[in-house]
């Protein structure tokens, strides 16, 4: 069955755009370079997902991600995770207040920082895990329980945490399920020569600078269910599929190398965030459809977080981001088959 984009479809794609470029303008106004983080940050923002940030101190992670919150207008978090950190600290306490009209005592719960629509939670890994935890619940279902009450989070809801990739000593390291959460493990670089020169020139100036909102909440639920309606072929949802299901070494499918480097594969959620993220992309790209290509742009920020390396590959210097391009090298993709005449062959609706 084919299906071609309606006026209304392609309006949307425009409007997404639009206000993209709009927002990438207001960021570099602060942020030089890093276009790469930026895009992926996007991508999933527009997909409802939560992106863990790796990279050494003083690449301005901090300052991206308050000024994304300042360019989509919604309320902003920062949670400086510590050794001594508790749960409630996060989420909140419930206290005991006197009731003025009645006399009477009773319970207020007084919510924590986590009652914000973009949080940062810088240095994840320093925290125990039980405090580490209590993030589970938030991004995941949207909600935090404390004394047996359940309280529902104000969406949008993103989470971006932190994590320095130099310094393990007196860190806990995040499990596997709970990096299992994350959409998108992005990895920020060191600038170029032309952009830390830049970057040098802006920082040691007296300027001011002034950010504009371009986007606010019920715009956000708009483009999030945009990219929801983007339709994708068979054909490029089976590639999604054959790049996570080759990684797992208990299903037969996994080539020898692949059984040699790894010692755990992908679950499911990859998949389901590879199809999402291409969408978000090919959005992005002005495309009411997705392509193969789309699915390789978001490999490496969907896997690098959900391959475990064996032995052998951590001794032979073999990262994740490695087995992911020979993966995308030897793994055949037939962008053909989404495209005929201008209209979209079989899809499956998302």
């Amino acid at each position: 069955m084919s299906q071609e984009p309606s006026q209304n479809d392609l309006e949307q794609v425009e409007k997404l755009r639009t206000a993209y470029a709009s927002m990438k303008e207001e960021i570099k106004k602060v942020i030089v370079g890093q276009d790469h983080v930026v895009d992926e940050l996007f991508m999933a923002l527009f997909c409802r997902g939560h992106c863990l940030l790796i990279g050494v101190p003083g690449l301005a992670k901090t300052l991206l991600i308050s000024t994304l919150s300042r360019v989509l207008s919604l309320n902003f978090s920062r949670i400086q995770f510590t050794p001594d950190l508790m749960p409630t600290d996060i989420t909140g306490t419930e206290v005991i207040q006197e009731n003025r009209s009645s006399g009477e005592r009773e319970f207020k719960f007084l919510p924590g920082p986590i009652f914000a629509n973009v949080i940062l939670a810088d240095e994840i890994n320093r925290t125990p895990p039980k405090t580490q935890a209590a993030l589970l619940e938030a991004m995941q279902e949207y909600q935090v329980t404390v004394a047996g009450q359940q309280h529902t989070l104000t969406k949008p809801f993103f989470v971006l945490a932190t994590q320095n990739p130099i310094e393990q000593e007196g860190t806990y390291p995040l499990p596997e399920a709970q990096l299992d959460r994350f959409m998108f493990m992005v990895k920020v670089d060191y600038p170029s020569e032309e952009e830390e020169r830049e970057i040098l020139r802006r920082t040691t100036e007296d300027r001011d600078v002034e950010i504009n909102a371009v986007l606010g909440a019920d715009d956000i639920f708009e483009l999030q269910a945009i990219v929801r309606r983007v339709p994708i072929a068979d054909a490029v949802l089976n590639y999604a599929l054959r790049l996570t299901r080759q990684t797992r070494l208990t299903t037969g499918e996994a080539p020898e190398w692949i059984q040699e480097w790894l010692q755990w594969g992908a679950g499911p959620r990859a998949s389901q965030n590879l199809v999402l993220g291409a969408k978000a992309h090919a959005l992005l790209q002005g495309r009411f459809y997705v392509a193969a290509e789309d699915i390789r742009v978001v490999a490496k920020p969907v896997l690098r977080h959900r391959l475990i390396t064996s032995f052998a590959a951590e001794a032979d210097g073999v990262t994740t981001d490695k087995v992911i391009e020979r993966l995308l090298d030897e793994t055949p993709a037939n962008d053909s088959a989404v495209l005929n005449d201008g209209k979209l062959p079989k899809v499956v609706s998302q």
